[in-house]
């Protein structure tokens, strides 16, 4: 059986990070936090686990979860957010790759649990992301909605089972996190000299309303699939407006 390193990095997560660790803690062989000095109670919580316990200041998504699997002692990695927990289906499917030996990448599904109510629709699902995967053979890369860059070729494999993800617990949090989501992606579309004409910044909002709430089939989820839709359209506003105003500044 390969030995796996669960890698978690954490910044006042203490509603979230004990039910984190519950769900790993069979498919670790060491569960590695890399905490952002936290002012809350996630350090005391992750130690009464008896985690590897580390702190670094923030250095970005991407840069903050390669510094968190360098610290891993094993070579196969399982990258999970602390607001995130492994469904009992993909705790068995984990279990089972293991046994029988890790040598791919590993995809999952991540479903996204909104002010209570389980997302099927939208953009939120199926959400996969690869999360295990050789260490050595891939890294976190992107300023926003950072994703794992396979740096060989790796046969991908998927895994039955949720990553069940508590992503926001008010509509509050979701527009606070909109707004800095907005913040990084202007920022990255600057780093890569794009401008935003005011066409963009009116059609872009109404287009992807469009794909969440109709095409991807938002209206299915409710009232919440429609305030999803709504906010996704938002931060698209945001985003494109924000990066106008940054090359006005600028040039």
């Amino acid at each position: 059986m390969h030995q796996l390193s669960v890698v978690i990095i954490t910044f006042n997560e203490e509603r979230n990070i004990a039910r984190c660790l519950e769900s790993v803690k069979d498919i670790a062989d060491e569960i590695i936090v890399l905490d952002s000095y936290s002012t809350d109670r996630t350090e005391a919580i992750c130690r009464d686990f008896g985690v590897q316990f580390y702190q670094q200041i923030w250095h970005g998504y991407s840069d903050q979860k390669n510094m968190a699997n360098e610290l891993a002692r094993y070579d196969f990695i399982f990258s999970i957010d602390a607001d995130e927990c492994l469904s009992p289906e993909l705790t068995q499917s984990i279990i089972k790759i293991k046994s029988t030996g890790l040598e791919n990448a590993y995809t999952v599904n991540r479903l996204n649990n909104y002010c209570g109510q389980w997302i099927y629709h939208t953009s939120w699902y199926p959400d996969t992301k690869l999360r295990l995967w050789n260490k050595k053979k891939g890294k976190w890369a992107g300023l926003i909605h950072e994703n794992v860059s396979l740096t060989s070729s790796v046969p991908i494999q998927h895994l039955t089972g949720h990553l069940w993800h508590y992503s926001y617990y008010s509509i509050s949090e979701h527009i606070n996190q909109a707004n800095k989501f907005s913040d990084l992606g202007a920022e990255q579309k600057f780093k890569a000299g794009h401008n935003a004409s005011i066409i963009k910044i009116i059609t872009a909002p109404f287009f992807k309303f469009i794909k969440e709430y109709f095409l991807k089939k938002g209206l299915l989820d409710g009232w919440n699939g429609f305030v999803i839709s709504i906010i996704s359209a938002h931060e698209t506003f945001l985003k494109y407006a924000k990066l106008k105003s940054k090359y006005s500044r600028n040039f």
